[in-house]
């Protein structure tokens, strides 16, 4: 019987080459994600050499994306995304519709049908989720308030891509394509698409979050690594494929509530370290699964067409993205962040190009052309996060449109008129009111002591307001922000969010502002910590520290007290 080593063979030149070709860009100062591109394109059927099984390659890809997703799902709870909502699902609705009526606008003039170029304009408009949330966390970002916008944008493109994928056979007859067998009239097939969607999310916020954190620590209680580890990845895996199975949501938005729900739990940090490695490791195998779908030949063939294609992607959808951020009064740092962001296509482009060839709605050219412009948007992704910090700062010098658009007629951008100025001198001015600025802020309030937040969040803003704390909206490294949250006349300036480059500029702003004002500062490793403390900041906290210091006062408290009770109870 012939043995069939197609996974192996498929694993080992995945892995083994991606390594080799991501050490060798690496060197040359590239991400070495484009590595692991180019691997699979060595690997693709459409260049010659070996060639690894590409439907093995895609399956595995897949389970990347579950993992990524559910590590995502670990570190955002339900209150992190319903905190964006208002920016999050309009903006990305009128992304998509922008991007899908340039790539129509592409396909018209080469001359395609409009069932083409809807397809085609949708698979431009949606984002891949591993290139979004590695660029996110290599910027280590994906926990601040611009990471949490961009991740909900993703979640809001995920559930318009799931209604797309079940509409578009209903739609395939009246658009010039070939109706599928047994497809569903429109209204009756939204109606199930809607119903699945809200029954697989109820279910999973009314018992998900019971049953996942209580059978977590129950395996916990067997003291196996192994088993805790086999649990995390039943549960993203199993929950994945369920939501596909049962309620046709997609393997990745199904992992991240899985993630979501698991959240719940104590353990979930050890959840989140044990899922890392295979995360890493299978992410990989996606960025060498779209190198295989690639084939070279599109470029010499049609080399206008990928570069009006990669132009849609990485400038029109982004400037759309830029632009709509802006039109909601978010910092300009937040429009760039969510544009670079969206600036690249992946897993979902890719299904719904294959839905569009099944139902002979799009030509075969067109999912070459999605590749091409997939290979290219991801291989540039990092560059454009590479060029935030110029871009923002160039904007602010040149752009005073930019300026007031940003803060011009925004009641949130100041503080109202009423409020006594006798009450914010000598106050506290908190910039963040995340995990750890709420828990700073809620700490002052029960002590009576006057602050003044600082938060990007504009839902944040105006639930301190409705609160009657005082808040401004808007950036803490922008000098006008600080101005309105009276840094001038602040005994003490708390920095609670985690960006050590963005804490920096805050630190020179308020002691050009106010130099006698003492700072403290959030971090979240060594190396941050001493560069900030060679800023003279009163005081740096890392996590690790002040569990340690937490930990060591109850240690040595506790004993004390056994001490006394010892000598009170001796003769």
């Amino acid at each position: 019987m012939p043995h069939d080593i197609r996974l192996i063979t498929t694993l080992a030149a995945g892995f083994g080459l991606a390594l080799v070709l991501g050490l060798l860009v690496a060197r040359l100062r590239l991400p070495p994600l484009v590595g692991y591109l180019l691997a699979g394109i060595a690997l693709s059927p459409a260049t010659p050499g070996l060639t690894a099984d590409l439907t093995l390659a895609q399956q595995l890809a897949e389970i990347g994306v579950m993992l990524m997703m559910f590590g995502v799902g670990l570190h955002f709870s339900l209150q992190d995304l319903w905190s964006v909502r208002h920016i999050a699902v309009p903006g990305a609705i009128a992304q998509i519709a922008v991007a899908t009526l340039l790539g129509a606008g592409l396909t018209t003039l080469w001359g395609w049908s409009p069932g083409a170029g809807l397809v085609f304009g949708l698979a431009l408009s949606v984002a891949s989720t591993v290139v979004l949330l590695k660029a996110l966390e290599q910027q280590g970002i994906l926990q601040s308030v611009n990471g949490r916008i961009a991740v909900g944008w993703l979640v809001v493109e995920d559930l318009v891509t799931v209604l797309a994928l079940v509409l578009l056979p209903a739609l395939a007859g009246p658009l010039g394509g070939k109706a599928a067998a047994g497809s569903t009239s429109l209204p009756v097939a939204l109606a199930l698409t809607v119903g699945k969607v809200a029954a697989f999310v109820a279910l999973m916020l009314l018992l998900g979050r019971r049953l996942f954190p209580w059978l977590l620590w129950q395996v916990a209680r067997a003291g196996s690594r192994e088993l805790f580890t086999l649990a995390i990845i039943a549960a993203a895996l199993g929950v994945a494929y369920g939501a596909t199975a049962l309620f046709g949501v997609s393997f990745a938005l199904g992992a991240f509530f899985a993630g979501m729900v698991m959240r719940e739990s104590p353990l979930s940090h050890r959840a989140a370290e044990d899922s890392l490695p295979l995360k890493d490791a299978f992410a990989v195998l996606f960025f060498v699964s779209v190198g295989m779908l690639f084939d070279p030949a599109i470029l010499v063939e049609q080399p206008l067409r990928v570069l009006a294609v990669t132009l849609v992607i990485m400038i029109g959808k982004s400037l759309a993205a830029f632009v709509i951020v802006l039109l909601f009064r978010y910092p300009v740092g937040t429009a760039l962040t969510v544009s670079a962001s969206l600036a690249q296509i992946g897993e979902f482009s890719f299904i719904l190009a294959g839905l569009g060839l099944a139902l002979g709605l799009l030509p075969r050219e067109g999912q070459n052309l999605l590749l091409a412009g997939a290979i290219l948007s991801i291989s540039l992704n990092p560059l454009l996060f590479r060029l935030l910090e110029p871009a923002q700062a160039w904007l602010r010098r040149h752009s005073e449109l930019l300026r007031r658009l940003e803060r011009s007629n925004d009641p949130l951008a100041t503080l109202p008129i009423d409020v006594d100025a006798e009450l914010l001198t000598g106050h506290v001015t908190l910039v963040g009111y995340g995990r750890v600025g709420r828990r700073i802020g809620e700490a002052l309030r029960r002590h009576g002591i006057n602050f003044v937040v600082a938060e990007q969040n504009r839902e944040v803003v105006e639930e301190l307001r409705r609160e009657g704390v005082h808040a401004v909206a808007g950036e803490g490294a922008d000098p006008a922000v600080l101005i309105q949250a009276h840094i001038a006349r602040a005994a003490i300036f708390v920095i609670a969010t985690p960006d050590a480059f963005k804490a920096r500029q805050m630190i020179e702003i308020a002691r050009m502002l106010n130099p006698g004002v003492r700072i403290l500062v959030r971090t979240h490793s060594e190396a941050e910590a001493e560069l900030l403390e060679k800023e003279a900041v009163a005081g740096v906290f890392l996590g690790e520290h002040e569990l340690a210091h937490t930990m060591t006062r109850r240690v040595l408290a506790t004993l004390r007290k056994d001490a006394e009770e010892e000598e009170a109870a001796s003769p």
